[in-house]
């Protein structure tokens, strides 16, 4: 598939998300993290701000990230909204197979997240319920922290249980990505990154979105 970059608004100025959001067209999606102080130690927003963000841009990809507790409960209501992809974490979830068929049946992408510390092995044997495995590269909760190189490890045996599955499924990597990492986290598996500070920290956003993408494409194409 072809690589995307999903600008986190995490970062982005969030008493004018809208202009925000129009400052990236070149992204191929906006990447929204909910957080409850809870399952990660911040607040941020929540389903009503996801739903006026859904109105106004009816022809974004909006990518929910959940960092919430009793994720199994709350998921459905974003894929409710119209979201396209949600994400839930696998610490978060007590079936998390039932959750993403749930999300699915409501015509969005399930996605299963995973901290830094948590393994990809065990969802090896139920990989093919879900449309897209993200994965923390670094401690969830706050934007602008350094990427954690040992997670190198982790994309690349992601990559080899979706190869081994046969099954189109998108990883996404969030956290640490900017132009300095992005070319060995596209050379480790992923197709799907998250940047959140490296671009709405830039002068001209949208232009790092662009030179994020085509670092990603150029090394893909290397392989």
């Amino acid at each position: 598939m072809a690589n995307r970059i999903h600008p986190s608004i995490l970062n982005a100025n969030l008493a004018s998300l809208d202009d925000e959001i129009r400052r990236i067209p070149s992204s191929a999606g906006i990447h929204i993290d909910v957080m409850d102080n809870h399952f990660v130690p911040n607040l941020t927003l929540g389903l009503p701000v996801v739903e006026c963000l859904r109105n106004n841009h009816r022809d974004a990809f909006l990518d929910v990230h959940l960092m919430i507790e009793n994720a199994d409960v709350h998921a459905p209501a974003y894929a409710e909204l119209g979201c396209e992809s949600v994400t839930f974490h696998l610490e978060a979830s007590h079936a998390p197979i039932r959750t993403a068929r749930q999300i699915r049946s409501l015509g969005s992408r399930a996605s299963i997240g995973l901290r830094p510390q948590t393994p990809i092995e065990p969802l090896g044997d139920i990989i093919t319920e879900f449309d897209m495995v993200l994965i923390m590269t670094v401690d969830p909760g706050f934007g602008g922290q350094k990427f954690l190189d040992g997670m190198l490890g982790k994309i690349r045996r992601t990559r080899e249980i979706v190869k081994n599955s046969g099954q189109e499924i998108w990883i996404q990597v969030d956290g640490g990505v900017s132009e300095s990492t992005i070319e060995q986290v596209a050379d480790a598996g992923a197709d799907v990154f998250v940047a959140g500070s490296a671009v709405f920290r830039a002068d001209d956003p949208d232009a790092v979105v662009r030179s994020l993408k085509d670092l990603a494409d150029a090394r893909c194409a290397g392989h």
